[in-house]
Parts: structure tokens; C-alpha cells; sequence
């Protein structure tokens, strides 16, 4: 698939949430690769980069394919509320 095909895809994608910080979506990466989801993060380079820019950029956005969007609803639902990730 050439450059610019992939771009036109890209743009079809759509933003389900926003992150502040790089650490939050790392979990989430690995999720969303269990389920073969079509996703990329954007402003994710730039904010790990340089942090403090994550707000001036807009946030990390998850951006998604439109048709995968039930399933990732359901798995930000799942990390919200049935986190059983427990710093100690």
C-alpha cells in the first residue's frame, strides 16, 4: 500500500479519547493489539519527547477505525472500572 493510500485511511479514522500523559495508553496499546484493533496514537512521539507539550498539543488522541468503535468503547469501559492494576 503506497504512502498516500495509507493517509487517506488515516484520515478516516476517528478520535475516542484523550490522554494526558504517555504512560496512561501503554496498557491500552497492548489491548488493542489482543484484539487486532486498527489504531494509532496521535501526538504520541512529540509528547514523549517533550511532556509538558502534551497539553499545547491537545492531548495523546486514540484514533481508531470507525467500525471498530463499539469494541473499543467497551475496553476503555473494562480499564476505567474493572482496573485491577494496583501500584505497590
Amino acid at each position: 500500500m503506497y504512502l498516500y493510500e495509507k493517509n487517506l485511511i488515516m484520515e478516516a479514522f476517528i478520535t475516542i479519547a484523550v490522554f494526558d500523559y504517555i504512560h496512561e495508553i501503554e496498557i491500552l496499546k497492548h489491548r488493542l493489539d489482543q484484539e487486532g484493533l486498527q489504531y494509532f496514537f496521535e501526538n504520541e512521539i512529540m509528547s514523549s519527547f517533550a511532556p509538558m507539550y502534551s497539553t499545547a498539543l491537545g492531548g495523546i488522541k486514540l484514533k481508531i477505525h470507525p467500525n471498530d468503535f463499539a469494541t473499543v468503547k467497551t475496553i476503555l469501559q473494562e480499564m476505567k472500572y474493572d482496573n485491577n492494576l494496583k501500584i505497590v
